[in-house]
């Protein structure tokens, strides 16, 4: 197994990173099942593992404490904090009234006394950074938390985050958790190179694109999160076309797609560590089989052929942020789904006007901007755009294509949601 520096941390973790989704209600509901698997992962040389609060609501964490004991120094431990852990309202978020409150409840489940990374799982735009950066301050210092990250944070976000900390003295963002596959390259574009200008190690979700690239389950799982359309619905996909060419490929180097697939993933120079999310052993074992692979040229250009740099055909997009939503089957829908499914910001500007989106880059407030004057065009970017007069940069909002960013001068650094 090989092993690589969490970004500047100064902390060894290995190139496979053991996800723990699929421990507990959400896929393996056997707990001795899944502790074995964790301990064949780490006996392989896995020394990083990453969870979350929200995996079957704490009972992966609690998998997780109980797999480690004995372990625990050995580990470089992972968690998140952010989805609702009940229907109560303040118990989630990213506000430091819910952060101090659920460390300790995830501190309590893993059985430690501290945790490695802590993890914001999804940016909040209705809380300020400086809040959330503060409470895990606070955590940094109090000895309960070594380092903190983000999760499928944009790149706008993961800049204002590392503004705020160095403005106000904070403890920083040291990882990003975003995801990337063959068929889903986005963070190439933009992530991927702000992490590496701020030495952020990335430990990358999803390398087999939620199965798509390895073969998809042929009947409903055991809980289907409510983000992942059916395996009908995927099979439908034009991207479906990408998959094959993708497991020719594989076939052409002689690897099998699982091995293929996690090598493309870890031969990124931004890239830390793939996570790996088994279920059963045997999927463990099909992925570790391939720990020791590596791509040569002539295969990585391969797949740049097959799924361009910088590329999404990936078939999940995150639940979009609208002031309503399209009726399924409507011209609208029809239109955002094929918004979705580019990545340049003319399409992104034609999609909106299909959808009934009037003036989406100009003057009027209907995509959720106020006086913006659209500058020059850049694939993602519209620069030279004006706010209120203040100069201002305009991009997509996350790398699935779900919204538009606004960064207003260096002192704001603000975003704004604009579906």
């Amino acid at each position: 197994m090989e092993y690589r520096k969490l970004g500047r941390t100064g902390i060894d973790v290995s190139v496979y990173c053991l996800g723990t989704m699929m421990f507990g209600a959400m896929g393996n509901p056997d707990h001795d099942e899944s502790i074995r698997i964790i301990h064949r992962a780490l006996d392989a040389g896995v020394n990083f593992v990453d969870t979350a609060d929200g995996y079957s609501f704490g009972e992966s964490e609690e998998i997780v404490g109980k797999a480690l004991r004995g372990r625990r120094d050995d580990v470089v431990l992972a968690t998140k904090v952010f989805y609702p852990m009940d229907d109560k309202p303040n118990h989630g978020g990213t506000s430091r009234r819910w952060i101090v409150t659920e460390v300790e409840n995830s501190l309590r489940r893993l059985q430690t006394d501290h945790i490695d990374l802590y993890q914001i799982h999804r940016p909040r735009p209705d809380t300020d950074i400086e809040e959330t950066l503060s409470a895990l301050t606070d955590l940094v210092r109090s000895g309960k938390v070594r380092a903190i990250g983000s999760s499928t944070f944009p790149a706008s976000q993961i800049v204002e985050a590392q503004w705020a900390a160095e403005r106000r003295g904070y403890e920083r963002f040291r990882t990003e958790q975003p995801p990337y596959s063959i068929i889903n390259r986005s963070i190439e574009r933009e992530v991927l190179p702000v992490c590496q200008r701020y030495g952020m190690g990335t430990l990358v979700w999803s390398p087999l694109g939620q199965g798509l690239l390895t073969g998809l389950p042929q009947g409903p799982a055991r809980h289907d999160p409510p983000w992942r359309p059916d395996a009908a619905a995927l099979r439908r996909r034009p991207q479906a076309g990408g998959r094959r060419a993708a497991r020719a490929a594989g076939r052409e180097a002689g690897l099998p797609m699982t091995q293929l697939a996690m090598a493309f993933a870890i031969n990124h120079p931004g890239v830390t560590s793939a996570i790996i999310g088994p279920r059963t052993m045997a999927q463990l074992d099909d992925v570790l089989a391939g720990a020791d692979v590596r791509l040569d040229d002539e295969v990585l250009d391969r797949i740049d052929e097959i799924a361009p740099p910088g590329g999404d055909a990936s078939p999940t997009r995150w639940p979009t942020r609208r002031r309503r939503s399209p009726t399924p089957g409507s011209a609208a829908a029809e239109s955002l789904e094929r918004l979705t499914a580019d990545a340049g910001v003319h399409a992104l500007r034609a999609g909106l006007a299909d959808a009934g989106v009037r003036a989406p880059l100009g003057g009027a407030d209907q995509a959720g901007f106020d006086q913006v004057e659209a500058g020059e065009h850049r694939r993602d970017f519209v620069v030279g755009a004006e706010v209120h007069g203040v100069p201002a940069v305009l991009h997509r909002l996350d790398d699935a294509g779900h919204g538009l960013g606004l960064v207003v001068g260096r002192e704001c650094g603000g975003t704004t949601d604009a579906t």
